[in-house]
């Protein structure tokens, strides 16, 4: 599928307007309570269903399922991402009001960063075909793995990344606001809220190991990946702030998610053999997020308290 240069052009406008009107709407720090977080959770899952839409409508069927096949999938792990951005927070002892800054620059280099691996990943597929199967063994491999530590608990005080940051970069024990550097006594400091930023885009990269392959398997064309990819997270930071207090309830959302990257990982492994319709792999992805939501809920819903 060959989409012109202006049709790329439309898109980043877009996500850049987008980006400047969330930037604007939220200059002043402020605590995101869940009503605003829902108001704008529903404008980024509308405008990406609306994007789907015009997917569908210029491009074919076709290719309108695998967009829609590529958002469902990036939102459903968006999902756990939440898990770790909560405990990232509530480590550094981030300030609520100061949390939505952090996940907008978080996001903004996450488009970035993930517009660099779709661009390798698509020239690395349309090269070595093999790497398919590399990539299907790898999602699997993820998914059982993700099982097995479905019950781990996610300690940053030990994660390398930090330690690097702290040994190489110098930086202050308090917050100064919203400022990511401060200078004291004619040195540059960074701020505890630098170092938040750095460790919320490393765990990105780490999550798009995992994302951006998985979307590979409903679509090779590099402008679905990257347009499912990018209207996902541009609502990550909304769906942060509407789950992140009902998180403890999704206690089988890891399962659910572990048998996404097996099912999408299987269906790479077998795509030479029987390439799976891009609606099925919509239902089974559904399925196995609804499914584990609702067991959630279930299992965590509070025993009704007796009538007196």
């Amino acid at each position: 599928m060959v989409v012109p240069p202006w049709a790329w052009l439309v898109v980043l406008t877009v996500i850049v307007a987008m980006l400047v009107i969330d930037l604007l709407a939220h200059r002043k720090d402020h605590v995101i309570s869940a009503r605003e977080a829902a108001t704008w959770s529903a404008v980024w899952v509308g405008l990406g269903l609306l994007f789907g839409g015009v997917v569908w409508a210029t491009l074919g069927a076709q290719a309108g399922s695998e967009y829609l096949a590529g958002y469902l999938i990036e939102k459903s792990l968006a999902v756990d991402n939440v898990f770790i951005f909560a405990l990232i927070f509530g480590y550094f002892a981030v300030p609520r009001e100061l949390q939505h800054r952090v996940l907008f620059y978080g996001v903004v280099g996450a488009l970035v960063m993930r517009a660099g691996f779709i661009a390798g990943g698509a020239a690395l597929l349309d090269r070595f075909h093999w790497l398919l199967y590399v990539f299907g063994a790898f999602l699997v491999f993820t998914g059982w793995r993700m099982y097995r530590h479905r019950h781990a608990e996610f300690d940053p005080s030990g994660n390398p990344v930090l330690r690097l940051v702290r040994r190489v970069v110098p930086s202050t024990s308090e917050y100064d606001g919203r400022r990511f550097w401060v200078r004291r006594g004619g040195r540059l400091l960074a701020t505890p809220l630098f170092t938040v930023l750095v460790f919320v885009e490393v765990t990105d990269i780490i999550f798009a190991v995992d994302s951006i392959p998985a979307i590979f398997a409903v679509t090779q064309s590099p402008f679905l990946v990257f347009t499912s990819n990018a209207f996902a997270i541009l609502g990550l930071r909304a769906l942060y702030f509407l789950l992140a207090e009902l998180m403890h309830r999704f206690v089988y959302l890891k399962t659910g998610l572990a048998a996404v990257l097996v099912f999408v990982g299987v269906k790479m492994l077998v795509i030479d053999l029987w390439k799976v319709p891009v609606a099925l792999s919509l239902a089974v992805i559904a399925a196995c997020v609804g499914v584990a939501v609702v067991a959630s809920l279930r299992a965590t819903r509070e025993p009704a308290r007796p009538t007196s």
